[in-house]
């Protein structure tokens, strides 16, 4: 497979919909092919032709509409900017929902062979304990199907109703690993469970765009919380300023959500449930059994450490090759059918501290890292302060957040590309729902 060498960026602004034509229109080309290789990968995994994909897709429009309308105007604008129907960018939009419910009503019928998709993702967040100094850092390797290396772009989004972010995605997808403005990255992680039969709810990437408008950890895990879930997922997410948690979530409502803490600062996660006991069945393992092992690694590298680690222990994590080629730094599998095999996609390393991203097109073994810098959203004047009038008697001020500390720009991966463009600070406090 021969891969492009760099990652288009794409830059947009305006209301949602504004936002929507702009992206589908800079990346028109790679929406078409993420739309024409779906078409296929579809009809590998649930046996439906692209009209019942369709169909199927436009059961999730309603629950989309009421949690976010915006989005679905995002959705709507990107059809019309690359020319396609609202009906065929909402289907790659829910492509998790179609392919792995096909995993899991195939699962009893392991005996024999059926399709399996590759494994989504090793991912990790470090954070300072309270108190020490350290920045937080966050980082996966996106693993994915083989067409994805010349579907994937780098969004940069700025925006009035929520802090401006960056997410490395599939071209026509809403968003996938990022960092917003405010502070808050997120990576995350494809689960499966025997309850991941395709119902009509909100679907796994419309969930990690609302992850990526919010503030706080805190407002992540009540984004995850306000309705029912279509799909299993992780979502490890950290922030800038030390806050992390790790929710495995499973399709239902807030009582199949799995909040794991950081252990010595430090959260990992791949393909499977961690948590003791969950409600459905994790069928995780069975579908991406590379899991285990990439797991393994993670811990075997980043833990009973001495010192946090830092940056450069990182970087030649993810290149790492352990149980090959399966390993964290993932290569296709020659012996699997075109739509089975996976590989790295993009690897991407995020200091939420100093706001910097960086990123790899392909596998990090073979592929430089560019890095691209976030400008951090300004702080939030406390509503009671706007509301005294002129000579009232202030309260006793609440301490705000501690100034980000002042740092070194961290030194760049080998052969780093050039930067990306600066994002704007146009970011707002407001609140999303």
């Amino acid at each position: 497979m021969t891969k492009p060498t760099t990652i288009p960026h794409v830059r947009v602004a305006g209301t949602s919909l504004q936002r929507g034509r702009q992206y589908g229109t800079q990346a028109a080309g790679r929406v078409h092919r993420s739309v024409q290789e779906y078409r296929q990968v579809f009809a590998h995994y649930a046996g439906w032709d692209w009209e019942t994909v369709r169909r199927e897709a436009a059961r999730f429009e309603a629950p989309i509409a009421d949690f976010r309308p915006a989005y679905l105007q995002e959705m709507r604008g990107i059809a019309e900017g690359a020319g396609l129907d609202l009906a065929d960018v909402l289907a790659i939009n829910v492509r998790t929902e179609v392919m792995y419910a096909a995993m899991a009503r195939q699962a009893p019928l392991a005996a024999r062979q059926v399709p399996q998709p590759p494994a989504e993702c090793s991912a990790f967040a470090v954070v300072p304990a309270p108190s020490r100094p350290g920045a937080a850092l966050v980082g996966q390797n996106w693993d994915w199907l083989l067409h994805a290396a010349h579907t994937v772009v780098v969004l940069e989004v700025r925006q009035d109703e929520g802090p401006d972010f960056v997410t490395v995605v599939e071209a026509g997808l809403l968003a996938k690993t990022g960092m917003n403005a405010a502070g808050l990255g997120l990576a995350t992680n494809a689960l499966v469970t025997d309850a991941d039969v395709g119902a009509p709810g909100l679907p796994y990437h419309v969930l990690l765009r609302a992850v990526l408008d919010c503030e706080t950890v805190t407002d992540a895990l009540a984004v995850l919380q306000a309705g029912v879930r279509s799909s299993s997922a992780n979502y490890l997410i950290a922030h800038a300023s030390g806050s992390a948690l790790d929710i495995e979530a499973a399709p239902g409502d807030f009582t199949r959500l799995y909040p794991l803490l950081p252990e010595a600062g430090v959260l990992l996660h791949t393909n499977h449930f961690l948590a003791p006991q969950i409600d459905p069945l994790d069928l995780s393992l069975w579908a991406m059994p590379s899991s285990a092992v990439r797991l393994q690694r993670l811990r075997a590298a980043l833990t009973a450490r001495d010192t946090p680690p830092t940056l450069d222990d990182l970087r030649p994590l993810l290149r790492d090759h352990a149980d090959h080629p399966f390993g964290i730094c993932a290569h296709p599998d020659p012996r699997a059918h075109r739509y089975d095999q996976g590989a790295t996609i993009a690897s991407v390393v995020m200091d939420l501290t100093a706001r910097h991203l960086w990123y790899a097109h392909g596998n990090p073994c073979q592929a430089p890292y560019a890095l691209f810098e976030l400008t951090p959203a300004p702080k939030r004047v406390p509503a009671t302060e706007l509301a005294l009038p002129p000579g009232s008697p202030s309260a006793p001020p609440c301490p705000g957040p501690a100034p980000l500390p002042r740092q070194s720009t961290p030194a760049p991966p080998p052969a780093p590309a050039a930067p990306a463009r600066r994002a704007s600070a146009a970011a707002t406090a407001a609140r999303r729902r």
